[in-house]
């Protein structure tokens, strides 16, 4: 079975993450797809970050009944910060029927060559990159584990949500509507 991992902070998960999603799902191979909430990114600070449970929380109100999509809080477990390689090992262990396939962001490759043993990621898994704006594979455009899918061009980033929720901007129709309430009602991202 193909898994596509998706990780992220999610924070918050946003409109463009399941569009991204829902894509992968219905134009690739994947029979499935797991949203990876990273608790910390070793290249993001973690002073924004809303909290663990409250992502995890968000992105299981954002996927809602759809039965190939799920929310993984398997970093929470592991040790901090969160290294992909790490991950992607852990999970192989745990789950040796499953064929694991990473999808990132085509600006992620401008900095892959800083990942934890990138190497081996790219020696022992396929990825499957979907464009962001003004970045493509670069260097990594001959490697045959890495596939560009054409994916829509989605310019909403969770900085954007976060930055439009300080300064009371009416951001609904970017989120999921469960999301934006969650978000309204605890009041996350205005200070």
């Amino acid at each position: 079975m193909k898994t596509g991992l998706f990780f992220g902070s999610f924070n918050p998960i946003h409109i463009g993450h399941l569009a991204i999603a829902n894509y992968m799902l219905e134009f690739t191979d994947l029979d499935e797809l797991w949203m990876i909430v990273s608790p910390q990114n070793p290249f993001k600070t973690k002073n924004s970050l809303a909290s663990e449970y409250d992502r995890i929380k968000m992105v299981e109100m954002a996927i809602g009944v759809n039965t190939k999509m799920s929310a993984s809080d398997i970093e929470f477990r592991l040790p901090k910060p969160s290294y992909t390689i790490d991950t992607l090992t852990y999970l192989g262990e745990k789950n040796p029927l499953k064929e694991f396939i990473l999808i990132l962001g085509s600006d992620n490759l401008e900095s892959f060559h800083k990942w934890k043993n990138y190497e081996e990621i790219l020696k022992n898994y396929q990825l499957y990159v979907y464009p962001r704006p003004g970045s493509g594979l670069g260097k990594y455009s001959e490697y045959k584990n890495i596939r560009l899918v054409n994916a829509p061009l989605i310019e909403i980033s969770s900085s954007f949500i976060r930055e439009s929720i300080k300064n009371g901007k009416n951001i609904q129709y970017f989120l999921p509507s469960q999301v934006y309430e969650y978000i309204k009602h605890n009041n996350f991202y205005k200070s």
